[in-house]
């Protein structure tokens, strides 16, 4: 283990052997940490905060550190955890969970395997993100926002409380998000509009020609039709192959609370 002498680490902390940490850094007693993980300088990482193998932390990072819900109650330490692979840069702040209680086990912040956060951005209370998310500079979540696998969201947007974004969406620059953005499409503006399946990065994902046609005839009927949502959907049902694409597009939509980004 290589800790800096100017680094804090509390002796309660959990951290594996081959855990790196750098200058003027601060762990806390709850903290546990995973193999290959590396903490650089002036970081802090505070609260009942997990964080797996070969991560990447850069200077000023803050994770698992109080949240910012005027609700949450003093003394109640929230939970944050992060999975394996992620890179952490310039003073990203990621809030802890809000806490009824202790045993609410239920409450995390939470981030999967191999995400990117670019510079300042900030994952509110609560979030839960999949894999493979990458978050632009400047980019700011609320609390209890969902983001799914292969989401991407472009630099200095703001995300409304408890919106969800679809796998493999696309969320272009300075985009302000109060609606649920359907999985497969890309969206910017303010308020966001949508523009059309993420083609580019379907194609990166891996999904062939015929998914993408599928995906584009959901988009059509969604977006370019007279059917309002509800018609809309039964119409997708009717008329798009079966697939998994379809499958999850019809899922997402109907059980949005906030509705869907037009």
């Amino acid at each position: 283990m290589s800790i800096h002498p100017t680094a804090i680490v509390h002796p309660k902390a959990a951290l594996s052997e081959d855990v790196e940490v750098q200058a003027y850094s601060v762990i806390g007693a709850h903290v546990q940490i995973g193999p290959g993980t590396v903490v650089g300088p002036h970081c802090v990482i505070e609260g009942r905060t997990t964080i797996g193998r070969n991560n990447r932390l850069f200077s000023g990072t803050q994770i698992g550190v109080l949240c910012q819900d005027l609700k949450h109650r003093e003394g109640l330490i929230g939970r944050a955890c992060i999975g394996n692979g992620n890179t952490f840069r310039e003073h990203v702040t990621i809030s802890a969970s809000t806490m009824e209680g202790y045993d609410d086990e239920h409450r995390v912040t939470a981030i999967g395997d191999h995400c990117l956060f670019m510079a300042c951005a900030h994952v509110g209370h609560d979030c839960h993100l999949g894999n493979r998310v990458i978050i632009a500079n400047g980019t700011l979540l609320a609390g209890h926002v969902e983001i799914e696998d292969n989401a991407q969201l472009s630099g200095l947007c703001g995300v409304h409380q408890e919106c969800a974004i679809g796998t493999m969406a696309y969320v272009g620059g300075c985009s302000r998000i109060n609606k649920d953005v359907p999985p497969y499409m890309l969206v910017e503006g303010n308020p966001a509009r949508c523009g059309g399946p993420n083609t580019v990065g379907l194609r990166r994902n891996g999904l062939d020609g015929a998914a993408r046609a599928r995906i584009k005839a959901m988009y059509r009927i969604m977006y370019r039709s007279d059917l309002n949502t509800t018609q809309a959907l039964h119409e997708i049902e009717a008329s798009v192959e079966d697939s998994e694409e379809r499958t999850h597009f019809l899922e997402f939509v109907r059980k949005s609370i906030r509705g869907i980004v037009k």
